[in-house]
């Protein structure tokens, strides 16, 4: 990034993230400033974004704070400098598993607990004890999930990459074992 001009290539990279982030819940500046920050490759200060973003400060550091609160970006200071510098962690699983993390502490969790509240309280009539049913099948698929993501966050970066690269595998593999499962039941009977 010459004198601090982004690339044609670059700003459609940006630009792309600004809008995709407010489909991801989070306002285009922010996705705008993350997505600089990622493809820069060194941290940048506040002012540095802004200049290549044409932001003004005040988005540009509200847009960290933002990016902090969501563990996206870390704090750094370089000697010499009284600036505060940003940058994204490093690794890309890195991001993936902050991302997922901050979505399920934010969205997952709350919902959750929720449930658990209403599952606790005595229903109030039959059509109470149908809606308790619906919301218990629905915190069993939550919790399911929630503990799967708990095994997958505890996976290698190499293992997660060859789970995914699976696909359709796993289940073509799940149904071969279904088979001999049902085919032993029969067997026995």
């Amino acid at each position: 990034m010459e004198n601090n001009v982004l690339s044609p290539l670059m700003q459609r990279f940006i630009s792309h993230f600004g809008e995709m982030g407010s489909r991801w819940g989070i306002n285009r500046t922010v996705g705008q400033i993350y997505a600089l920050l990622y493809i820069c490759g060194r941290a940048l200060n506040a002012d540095e974004i802004a200049e290549y973003l044409s932001f003004s400060r005040s988005n540009v550091s509200m847009g960290l704070k933002e990016l902090q609160s969501w563990r996206l970006v870390k704090l750094l200071h370089k000697p010499g400098d009284r600036r505060e510098y940003f940058e994204p962690p490093g690794d890309i699983w890195d991001i993936f598993k902050v991302l997922l993390e901050e979505r399920r502490r934010r969205e997952i969790e709350p919902t959750l607990s929720m449930l658990r509240d209403a599952l606790l309280e005595s229903p109030g009539g039959r059509d109470d004890k149908e809606v308790q049913k619906r919301m218990r099948e629905m915190y069993e698929l939550i919790e399911l999930s929630s503990s799967w993501f708990d095994d997958v966050q505890r996976l290698s970066p190499e293992t997660l990459v060859s789970l995914m690269k699976m696909g359709s595998k796993v289940k073509k593999l799940l149904d071969v074992r279904d088979k001999f499962r049902v085919g032993g039941a029969n067997e026995k009977d």
